[in-house]
């Protein structure tokens, strides 16, 4: 018997990072057949050398569209893109801004086929959830009161209205997915079991935790879906937010989770992502990676050992002992002084008489005894984690911010993870199930709908 999915989606929208605009592919059928057809691959037995009738203008169709009756405006995809737009504040070229509302109506189309299936099987969103999620969004992710976001949303050119049709079309389709998908969803007892015994035999293997930007392709649009990921990984290498792309454009149903997969194991991917992630490192992003059937963008959220002691989750008893710079010092005096902090702090002999020697030099103390090592800067965490109490680190900062020394004053090592367990291992298999139905769903939909484009 299934039961109740744990996700929940979290809206980044205006202030994550978004930009990077895909180019609308026209695919012409239907030409006079001029040559014999093309390869054995080819599913369609279209001709090799293909003549158009007359004159193909794509880029002269206006951004509106009716989609099995219901009307997409032109000002529906006007707030949306501005969303985009003031992400990047601006900073698009016209080309790619063309390029990027054609990206936000196939968007929409699919947003409008998933309130209309959630309609069809019953389902109601109600306002006030909407405005509930829409209260958090204003809340966690723009910071501001709910005023204060329709107002930011009315100056940048979109509006509340926008962003709550996003809210409800997702949380439409989650409900779709849980009604008509979840449960037709089996994973035996079996199975699990077999999973966790895989699991126990590669203790001490990789784990990653990954997330995925996912774009199918045919032969036929390979070569501008690669151009459109590349564009892509030019704006995450820049700063984007990887949550933020993967919601505007994964094709994946991991989309609404902002393309994450969970913890995985090499054996449970692809090869040709598993090829990709072996040798990633936290934090690194790589692709597009060709796979059948498409792209994808992976970044490696974390790393660990499966069903073994992670180091980072020791809990760490720290002092900080940090010293500021008057108006003016030049980066040679802040040198001197750093050097002369640095042995003064060395010759205290530990946790117990650093407070005396602070005092002495005119230093500031403050101390933590539950700071886990997985929360201090990546730069800082292997440091810290091999030294012994009563060791310190190099005096790191700024001029103008002023330099701090961490010490050492006790560790606790965290005990060896316990064996995977059955419920959330079933769980994550279920998900795993879901989500390649959902894809499958989400193809048919489009399939059938009747779309006209004015």
């Amino acid at each position: 018997m299934m039961k109740s999915k744990k996700r929940v989606s979290l809206f980044g929208f205006a202030r994550l990072a978004l930009g990077a605009p895909l180019a609308c592919t026209s695919l012409a059928l239907g030409s006079p057949v001029m040559a014999q057809g093309g390869g054995g691959n080819d599913p369609l037995n279209l001709p090799s050398n293909v003549q158009l009738f007359g004159k193909n203008t794509p880029n002269l169709r206006r951004a509106t569209a009716i989609v099995n009756g219901d009307i997409i405006t032109g000002t529906d995809v006007d707030q949306r893109l501005a969303l985009v737009l003031a992400a990047n504040g601006g900073k698009i070229s016209a080309e790619e801004k063309d390029e990027l509302r054609a990206q936000v109506l196939r968007n929409l189309i699919d947003e409008t086929l998933q309130i209309q299936e959630a309609k069809q099987n019953d389902i109601t969103i109600d306002d006030a959830e909407v405005n509930d999620t829409f209260n958090r969004v204003a809340s966690e992710n723009f910071h501001q009161n709910v005023t204060a976001l329709d107002a930011y949303l009315a100056r940048i050119g979109s509006s509340s209205a926008s962003l709550k049709r996003q809210i409800r079309g997702e949380l439409a389709w989650q409900r779709v997915l849980r009604k008509n998908v979840q449960p037709f969803v089996n994973v035996s007892q079996e199975e699990v079991k077999e999973l966790i015994a895989k699991m126990q035999a590669q203790k001490g293997t990789d784990e990653y935790h990954i997330g995925e930007i996912y774009l199918s392709a045919t032969p036929e649009t390979k070569p501008t879906v690669a151009t459109n990921m590349n564009r892509i990984m030019d704006q995450l290498r820049q700063g984007g937010s990887f949550v933020a792309y993967a919601r505007q454009y994964s094709e994946a149903s991991t989309k609404v989770v902002g393309g994450d997969l969970g913890w995985v194991r090499l054996s449970q991917l692809p090869t040709e992502l598993a090829a990709a992630a072996r040798d990633m490192q936290p934090g690194q992003l790589t692709g597009p990676v060709e796979m059948r059937g498409g792209f994808s963008i992976l970044y490696l959220i974390d790393k660990r050992k499966v069903l073994t002691a992670d180091p980072r989750d020791a809990l760490l008893a720290l002092k900080q002992i940090s010293i500021e710079f008057p108006k003016g010092t030049t980066e040679a005096d802040a040198n001197k002084r750093a050097t002369e902090f640095n042995a003064a702090i060395k010759a205290s002999k530990g946790c117990g008489g650093v407070d005396v020697a602070a005092q002495k030099i005119g230093a500031t103390v403050v101390a933590n005894d539950q700071v886990k090592a997985r929360d201090l800067p990546a730069a800082l965490q292997q440091t810290i984690l091999a030294m012994q109490p009563g060791d310190s680190t190099q005096p790191f900062g700024s001029v103008t911010e002023g330099v701090r020394i961490l010490m050492l004053c006790g560790r606790e090592d965290p005990k060896d993870a316990n064996a995977p367990n059955f419920e959330s291992v079933m769980g994550q298999m279920e998900d795993e199930r879901v989500n390649k139905r959902a894809q499958i769903y989400m193809r048919d939909l489009r399939r059938d709908a009747i779309i006209e484009y004015n």
